[in-house]
């Protein structure tokens, strides 16, 4: 444990770079098997659960983040990495080696995939009771409008997380009025989900008296995943059974998305982006 503390981004990444290739041929299958709606694929005991439990318990606070709240979502986040302990950082930044992108680019058979620094939406976050994320696509682009945002990365980190204990990733492949599939957030365990205008997913509110952390990454190409994808702000809806939220988030959508049109880099900078000390 004593030098736990110290593991460098190339460490982390070599361990991860590890059990992608152990488990390759079954992740690969994972999501070719459902590329044709929201490709996906997960690998449990990712890193030695030592060190995933360390990086738990460096977690800031709640009151050292960001809370974000509305009817849309209701998390807190974290994303200026040098106000935190630099394992977590290193972690992130571990996802962005290009070893660990280039066997991701090898499982999802996509040729041109890059990272990003900026941690454009990516970062930490943290779910206590009764907050969640409603059904929604994720913005369409990088920070600069020039790349398209093509997968997922999610590692959750909550030790003895239980599959009753609600925060889960739900993806919706046959749309919203359709049953949903949970991939449970479990401990250690990574999920890679494709990200397009057809990839609508949720996390289910939390049930229990304790935090859901998550660390996020995001990869971009310069081609989208599907064809009729085009450029779209994030948008949300509601849950099949919330008919006025859906209305008021539909409204939500649409002006947030004319504003773009007009503003092509937002009218306000976004907040979440990481400005590290070179910067």
């Amino acid at each position: 444990m004593n030098s736990i503390p110290s593991l460098h981004r190339t460490d982390l990444a070599q361990l991860i770079v590890k059990r992608i290739i152990q488990e390759k041929d079954c992740i690969k299958t994972q999501y070719q098997g459902s590329k044709n709606q929201i490709g996906y694929f997960f690998i449990d005991d990712l890193l030695p659960p030592e060190i995933t439990e360390y990086i738990n318990s460096q977690f800031p606070s709640h009151d050292e983040m960001v809370l974000k709240k509305s009817i849309r979502e209701n998390k807190y986040i974290g994303v200026q990495m040098n106000q935190y302990p630099r394992i977590l950082e290193e972690l992130i930044y571990a996802f962005q080696d290009d070893r660990v992108v280039n066997l991701i680019k090898e499982v999802c058979e996509i040729k041109d995939l890059k990272p990003d620094e900026n941690l454009y939406a990516g970062g930490l976050s943290s779910m206590k009771q009764s907050q969640f994320l409603n059904p929604h696509l994720d913005n369409s682009h990088d920070k600069e409008r020039n790349r398209w945002r093509v997968l997922n990365l999610l590692f959750y980190v909550s030790p003895n997380w239980m599959d009753s204990n609600g925060g889960h990733l739900e993806i919706w492949s046959k749309g919203l009025k359709q049953e949903q599939t949970t991939l449970h957030s479990r401990f250690n365990r990574l999920i890679v989900m494709a990200t397009h205008d057809k990839s609508w997913h949720s996390v289910s509110p939390v049930v229990v008296d304790a935090s859901r952390n998550c660390v996020s990454n995001y990869y971009f190409s310069s081609t989208g995943l599907s064809k009729t994808d085009k450029f779209h702000v994030t948008t949300f809806r509601g849950r099949p059974h919330q008919k006025i939220r859906n209305h008021i988030l539909k409204i939500d959508s649409f002006i947030r998305m004319n504003l773009r049109k007009i503003f092509k880099k937002g009218i306000v900078e976004n907040p979440h982006v990481y400005k590290s000390k070179k910067d």
